[in-house]
């Protein structure tokens, strides 16, 4: 509880506020590229689960057009590709767009490494990770489940997995996931049209 309550979310917050820092020019440059490319706004706001089944939303780089259906995840829509931007491949493929939510970690609404955060109507997901008290720890960046599968597990196994990391939490067990997550990123393994 020790490391849950008080190290991990230092660790969190000096980690974010470095990556902020390091990647601003970056963030710059992903910024000038989505604008060129398609009309709307340059971060993509969605509603999701939180600790204890709070709700905030989340930040992402926004990789779709404007006319997408809103709180439908990608891989139900019917042809996918057809609303993913040119730019949007890109960062979806190389996750990318997750980088804003470097400020859900500065607010304290997400860590580094947790379950991924489930859409507020993924009843199916949310009442599964009941189960093993998954709702119970903040939302994380890439998690356990995420290098296990990703997007390619059927519900019953990501909760069981996020449960799974929920048990093993410790800081040498969340070094364990971040480098597995960075070797997972440069394969693009498990990555899905329908990411959370």
């Amino acid at each position: 509880m020790v490391y849950q309550n008080y190290i991990k979310k230092m660790i969190d917050f000096i980690l974010s506020l470095l990556g902020l820092i390091i990647l601003s020019p970056f963030f710059i440059i992903l910024i000038l590229c989505i604008k060129l490319d398609s009309r709307g706004p340059v971060f993509f706001k969605q509603r999701r689960i939180a600790i204890n089944k709070s709700e905030f939303y989340i930040l992402k780089f926004r990789t779709m057009k404007i006319d997408t259906p809103k709180d439908t995840p990608t891989h139900l829509l019917k042809n996918p590709e057809s609303y993913i931007t040119r730019v949007g491949k890109f960062l979806r493929k190389t996750s990318l767009d997750e980088l804003p939510q470097i400020l859900n970690i500065l607010k304290g609404e997400m860590s580094i490494i947790g379950p991924r955060p489930a859409l507020w109507n993924q009843y199916d997901l949310i009442k599964e990770r009941d189960k093993y008290k998954a709702n119970d720890v903040a939302p994380g960046l890439t998690g356990w489940a995420q290098i296990n599968g990703r997007d390619e597990l059927p519900i019953k196994e990501k909760a069981a997995l996020d449960g799974e990391y929920i048990k093993k939490m410790s800081f040498l067990f969340d070094m364990k996931v971040l480098f597995l997550t960075l070797l997972s990123v440069l394969k693009s393994q498990g990555v899905k049209e329908g990411a959370n």
